[in-house]
């Protein structure tokens, strides 16, 4: 598996996104969960995304995060260069709907609770979820800017920002901003702004949904015939086109691409192998 930095971190060029593993739809078996983390280890994956508010019902905040801690202490080799990312500031209140919290004091507290679902003292890479409204994101970003100075979170990170914010967010905390985790994907290319600013800042993107989403990914190439034309010419699943792809892009990009299945992590893996030609690059780009 090829590397990628993220703050002088080296990390593996594709992530494990674990949204997939603890909403709506999730394995009825906690077991092929278990096995898909497994999986993306076994295949070199050192980058796992969560959330305090990947979960389903409004009694289990953190399904995803504790999901995770046992997976990683159940793996049978060593764990200790594996980068969790979490989040916090968006929350599910159990009735599908989303709400945001963006307060300091939320903050400090989500973090605080994900340390201990997550069973570490120190969370590898903390992100700002989703900006909210309500609150000054000089007060959400600042939550962040001392949880990194007091030691709770060894990375700070912010999802869903917009470029201004992107910059705002690096002043505060002092050019440390370590990761944006937007949306990016074929069919989504609104933030290209947004990773074109982390590359030339050489802060990690970390594209969120970056096979479209759960519900579209398996008929990407249905969507777009080039990926689906390129895949057939280089015996890969168009979706590891998509992922080769996006790695291409910038060398800030780290895909972290959803599973709930063995199966699907260990294909995407893959993707940090695939060269790309200009011309192929090319009519990927022009998809869509």
């Amino acid at each position: 598996m090829k590397q990628r930095t993220l703050a002088g971190r080296s990390v593996s060029a594709i992530g494990l996104g674990g949204m997939p593993m603890s909403i709506e739809g999730r394995p009825d078996d906690r077991s092929r969960s278990i096995a898909t983390i497994h999986a993306a280890l076994d295949a070199g994956i050192t980058l796992i995304d969560t959330a305090d508010a990947y979960h389903w019902h409004g009694d289990e905040v953190g399904h995803n995060e504790s999901l995770i801690a046992e997976a990683l202490a159940s793996y049978g080799g060593s764990t200790d260069h594996v980068l969790v990312a979490t989040k916090g500031g968006h929350e599910r209140p159990g009735d599908g709907s989303w709400t945001l919290d963006g307060s300091a004091k939320h903050l400090r507290e989500a973090a605080q609770a994900s340390a201990k679902r997550l069973g570490v003292e120190q969370i590898g890479l903390y992100q700002f979820h989703r900006p909210d409204p309500e609150v000054g994101y000089e007060e959400s970003v600042g939550a962040l800017k001392d949880l990194l100075d007091e030691g709770l979170i060894a990375l700070a990170g912010i999802s869903n920002g917009t470029v201004d914010q992107i910059r705002q967010a690096n002043d505060i905390l002092g050019g440390r901003l370590a990761s944006v985790q937007n949306q990016f994907s074929p069919a989504f290319r609104t933030s290209q702004g947004e990773l074109e600013l982390c590359a030339e800042l050489g802060i990690a993107f970390l594209p969120w949904s970056p096979l479209g989403g759960i519900t579209n990914a398996a008929g990407l190439g249905d969507k777009f015939a080039p990926f689906a034309e390129v895949a057939k010419e280089r015996g890969v699943s168009p979706q590891v086109v998509c992922l080769a792809w996006e790695l291409a892009l910038a060398d800030v990009v780290i895909p972290i691409p959803g599973a709930s299945r063995p199966e699907t992590i260990t294909d995407s893996a893959t993707a940090s192998d695939l060269e790309l030609t200009s011309d192929e690059l090319a009519r990927l780009n022009a998809a869509g």
